[in-house]
């Protein structure tokens, strides 16, 4: 921690929250808001599917990749400088997107625009453990879920209503102008919160050496596959949401709403009770329970797409149920990483946002296509997505 942690940040707890949870937002909100628009920008630019498919994968992998960095850059350079540059090259970004004239450059600013995102949400993660204790991180961690879940699913709403309305490059003015808007704020409130003498030295080569060491040490794999995988079990909905929603379930587009409020309700849920039950009862058990509600939720749910015709009346329960209980471990999985290297802890955030990254990538550009038209294929693509990160926290434990 910070050795003047306390006089940091002064103001309530959940100022901070909707501060990293806004850094946090920009990347789903880089995703989610512009894929109503898929079929507009393909007309206007007169692009095929592919090539507008590019634009997602772009900036997914481009994301990834930069992701690795972000930590480490912070370690060096300091939290605030590395947030800010992030947040102003993703701004210049999401203009260059709403210029584009042809299909290539606005790949390319895609791709500019996943380089530089991830800085708020890797670096933030960073920030909690620099101001708080364990226990007062896993309230702010969890606040900061609370206020993130939000981004995935009020995103498209968001997307459609300014393509349907003002077009689609409205879309990327509007995150253009919610990044100016987040910088003006971050360079306003964000204190420096990694300390002078704990910064580590910007040297090639033991850079790389603690990268190895981190990504080979058994403990962090397993927590990072743990924390970022799973998470795709609720993902995956949302990227077939258009298929989902429309195909099976018959739901007109203005009813998509109901979707994104049981998805909200439950990540809002389990990040509340996950604040709730910081330093009350252990970490362990904390994570064992949400784990407990994934693997019920995603059971029942692939027994009753088995067994029944997928309606409405029940088809988004599981949903909301399995994100209250990925909320409710996250956070704390979240802080079991970052101790892992307290004097690298951006770093760790780096190499822990790497994995989820590519995790989305696989499942958005792979597993999504695949099954998002057959809902016993989603309902079993989620059980095993939710498998992967059960079974990394089942071996954990055991060594």
């Amino acid at each position: 921690m910070h050795p003047d942690a306390r006089s940091l940040w002064r103001a309530p707890l959940w100022t901070l929250s909707v501060l990293l949870a806004a850094l946090g937002m920009l990347g789903p909100f880089a995703i989610d808001t512009y894929l109503p628009a898929f079929a507009g920008i393909a007309a206007d630019l007169q692009a095929t599917p592919v090539q507008i498919q590019q634009t997602l994968s772009a900036y997914l992998f481009a994301f990834a990749f930069m992701s690795l960095f972000h930590g480490s850059l912070s370690d060096s350079f300091g939290r605030r400088p590395v947030v800010l540059w992030g947040i102003a090259v993703f701004t210049l970004a999401s203009v260059g997107c709403a210029l584009s004239q042809n299909i290539g450059q606005l790949v390319a600013c895609r791709a500019l625009q996943g380089l530089s995102t991830g800085a708020g949400i890797v670096v933030s993660r960073a920030v909690i453990r620099d101001l708080f204790p364990p226990a007062d991180a896993q309230r702010v961690m969890s606040q900061v879920t609370l206020f993130f879940g939000v981004a995935p699913a009020v995103a498209p709403i968001v997307g459609g209503f300014l393509f349907v309305h003002l077009g689609w490059h409205a879309v990327f003015w509007a995150l253009a102008l919610a990044g100016a808007l987040l910088w003006v704020g971050n360079w306003w409130l964000l204190p420096e919160t990694l300390h002078g003498s704990l910064r580590q030295p910007f040297a090639v080569r033991p850079l790389v050496r603690a990268y190895v060491e981190l990504a080979l040490n058994p403990r962090f794999l397993l927590l990072a596959l743990a924390s970022g995988v799973p998470f795709n079990g609720m993902f995956l909905y949302v990227l077939s949401a258009p298929a989902f929603l429309g195909e099976h379930l018959h739901l007109a587009p203005t009813e998509f709403f109901w979707f994104f409020l049981c998805t909200i309700s439950g990540i809002m849920g389990g990040a509340f009770l996950s604040g709730r039950l910081a330093g009350r009862i252990a970490p362990e058990r904390q994570i064992r329970i949400g784990f407990a509600v994934m693997l019920a939720v995603s059971v029942g749910n692939l027994i009753a797409n088995l067994l029944c015709v997928p309606h409405v009346g029940w088809a988004l329960i599981p949903i909301g149920l399995y994100a209250l209980g990925w909320a409710m471990m996250t956070p704390v999985v979240t802080l079991l990483v970052l101790d892992l290297v307290p004097e690298r802890r951006g770093m760790a955030a780096s190499l822990q946002a790497f994995v989820g990254a590519a995790s989305n990538g696989l499942v958005a550009g792979v597993v999504a296509p695949l099954v998002m038209h057959d809902t016993q294929l989603l309902a079993l693509a989620s059980l095993l997505l939710m498998m992967v990160g059960l079974f990394a926290w089942g071996w954990l434990q055991r060594r």
